[in-house]
């Protein structure tokens, strides 16, 4: 392989599962994250099993809904809390460090005070001028997304292929323009996860969202069955329950960050703004993939829809776990970057990756046993369970290729490698809707699947040649070898 250092991925395979230094802070980060990560599906999981109890209308309608929600989202959910994580925690490093050299310098006057363990003694805050400005630019595109959404919604439908004569537009419309309503609390409390991230705390992130998916479990059957506002009171539930995700992470938020403190110049809004344009060329590029292809099962009808939300919605809620590794990888290898530990980032990217790999082979016989089992929680119509259990091997054979990939995505985050996963992500998301196009028209609800297939590996192999072939931020990699 010359100086092509592949072979790294296959390094200390022993280590994997060893609870080390490493794997400690990987979980210690991983763990919270995961679960944090989890809630949200978990509980639009349990938004579609209620919903399932209306019929497969509705919730072939409130699939096309939530896709075209979640297209908006990601489009400026991932922007925005990468580059906050990533942001903050080089700032939170730099002035972990200034604070070290401080205590140097000043080590005799102040008879060794530790200067950190004293500020946090007297609760001063951190200046983090990343923290403020995230918080900014997360309340004003959760406004431009509402609003989006709103004035929006029947173009937006027309185009995933509910006209308003499907009996799918009026539930999906109701629920989609209903939903939007929360769009500012969405953007604002990732933002702020995105600055926790930064701070290595996947705890508080993880408190906020259990308690504010907690009460939209409470809330869904009160506001869709004993209200009987159907899937307005699903939409409802959802938004009131992000609200209170919001002003969780907002308190705890001020407790440690003066949020006023920086000046405008401090702000970064063109570093933000920059790195942000990358960023959502890349999300673009990778929501379409799964919006087009929730749009293509749509022109099939209500039963091959139903049946693709349900796969969907189980497919990235299990797929999703492994971004908990990812959020772990980024914020350590921000830090090692910042503090130029070249020894620490290689070896951190090395364990999530193979705990990646691991990870999706767990996955692989959970959500393929469980959906093979409990496919009929999610509906009793016979049509829409003959199209899920066609779609059980899809869904639970690129479980490993799903994890790999979105964990070497945080790696290349941490490494602030924002240019490359934006370009090769485009030419990949062209290569995967040609190929969602054509095997949808040749193979049908299968077809997408199969599709789907090609774009995950796609992804995958972006990840593994960025690190694999030494080039870029890691091209410190070619001396190693060579030593």
């Amino acid at each position: 392989m010359g100086n092509i250092p592949f072979i790294i991925f296959f390094e200390d395979l022993r280590l994997v599962c060893k609870l080390d230094a490493l794997g400690r802070e990987i979980l210690g980060i991983a763990i919270p994250a995961i679960l944090t990560l989890a809630a949200d599906p978990v509980a639009s999981l349990i938004d579609t099993i209620f919903i399932g109890r209306l019929g497969a209308v509705e919730i072939g309608a409130v699939g096309v809904a939530i896709a075209i929600f979640n297209q908006a989202s990601r489009i400026t959910m991932y922007p925005i809390v990468s580059i906050t994580t990533s942001f903050v925690a080089e700032e939170h490093s730099s002035e972990k460090m200034s604070i070290e050299l401080a205590q140097k310098v000043e080590a005799n006057r102040l008879n060794n005070l530790d200067l950190e363990a004293s500020a946090t003694s007297n609760h001063v805050k951190r200046k983090i001028p990343s923290a403020t400005t995230a918080i900014i630019m997360g309340t004003l595109l959760g406004v431009a997304q509402a609003l989006l959404l709103m004035f929006g919604a029947k173009v937006l439908l027309r185009f995933m292929g509910v006209k308003t004569d499907s009996p799918m537009y009026i539930p999906a419309r109701q629920y989609l323009t209903i939903r939007a309503l929360g769009s500012p609390a969405v953007l604002l409390s990732l933002a702020m996860q995105g600055v926790f991230r930064g701070f290595k705390d996947t705890t508080t992130p993880l408190y906020a969202t259990v308690v504010g998916d907690a009460m939209n479990v409470v809330m869904d059957p009160i506001f869709i069955f004993i209200m009987r506002l159907g899937v307005r009171g699903a939409a409802i539930s959802h938004a009131l329950s992000q609200y209170l995700i919001a002003l969780i992470l907002f308190l705890r938020l001020m407790q440690q960050v003066n949020l006023l403190a920086p000046s405008v110049k401090e702000l970064q809004f063109g570093r933000f703004i920059k790195t942000g344009f990358l960023m959502l060329t890349r999300v673009i590029a990778v929501t379409s993939c799964v919006t087009f292809a929730a749009g293509l099962a749509a022109r099939q009808g209500p039963i091959p829809m139903a049946a693709f939300q349900i796969c969907l919605q189980v497919w990235l809620t299990s797929s999703l776990l492994a971004d908990g590794l990812a959020v772990s990888g980024q914020a350590i290898l921000a830090y090692a970057f910042t503090e130029k530990d070249h020894k620490k980032a290689i070896t951190t990217a090395i364990r999530v990756a193979q705990m990646g790999v691991v990870v999706g082979l767990g996955l692989l016989v959970i959500v393929g046993g469980g959906l093979y089992f409990g496919a009929g929680v999610f509906t009793k119509d016979k049509n829409v369970l003959h199209l899920m259990y066609l779609g059980i091997p899809f869904i639970a054979g690129t479980q490993p290729i799903n994890t790999l990939a979105f964990v070497l995505d945080g790696v290349n985050f941490g490494a602030s490698d924002f240019a490359y996963t934006a370009y090769s992500m485009i030419i990949m998301a062209i290569a995967s809707i040609t190929s969602e196009y054509l095997l949808a028209k040749a193979r049908g609800y299968i077809g997408i699947w199969y599709a789907l297939i090609i774009y995950m590996g796609l992804r995958t192999v972006a990840g593994v040649w960025r690190v694999g072939t030494a080039t870029g931020p890691w091209r410190f990699l070619r001396g190693r070898m060579l030593s």
